[in-house]
């Protein structure tokens, strides 16, 4: 919310009708793109943090 009220200035009405991509868009067109996850770097994530106990 702070991000597309904030940042993007978007009135309440306009913020809660984007949709998600939308939405995405938008913080890349401020932020610039950013390159994909490395194969490596999502494996020592799930290493990190697995979604169940061993």
């Amino acid at each position: 919310m702070a991000f597309g009220l904030g940042v993007l200035r978007l009135g309440p009405q306009d913020f809660w009708s984007m949709t998600p991509r939308e939405l995405y868009r938008a913080a890349e067109g401020v932020y610039g793109r950013r390159a994909a996850m490395s194969r490596a770097a999502l494996d020592a994530l799930m290493r990190d943090f697995p979604d169940r106990e061993s």
